[in-house]
């Protein structure tokens, strides 16, 4: 999985670069992703994913890892964060 973030589901989208004599040519938009390490409170267990930088002030704003997983809608997910977000829904159950 390039260039996509596991958690958000950002990826490359395409569009114009603009001249001042309003000539277009095309160009990529790529997500600012970057490889981290995050840590599950209710696992006990970290996870290294690529997701991009604003997926990481969000995952702060939502109270952690685990609650950021709880409220993302399923479609936006990759498989590895799927897999994580059904063991987090298992342990609260425990």
């Amino acid at each position: 999985m390039a260039r996509r973030c596991e958690l958000t589901g950002k990826s490359v989208i395409t569009g114009n670069n603009v001249s001042h004599a309003l000539n277009r040519t095309r160009r990529t938009f790529r997500p600012n992703l970057v490889t981290v390490t995050l840590l599950s409170d209710v696992l006990g267990a970290s996870f290294k994913l690529k997701v991009a930088a604003s997926a990481l002030r969000t995952i702060e704003h939502r109270g952690g890892f685990d609650a950021f997983l709880l409220k993302a809608p399923d479609g936006e997910l990759s498989k590895r964060a799927l897999g994580i977000k059904k063991q987090v829904k298992q342990a609260l159950a425990a």
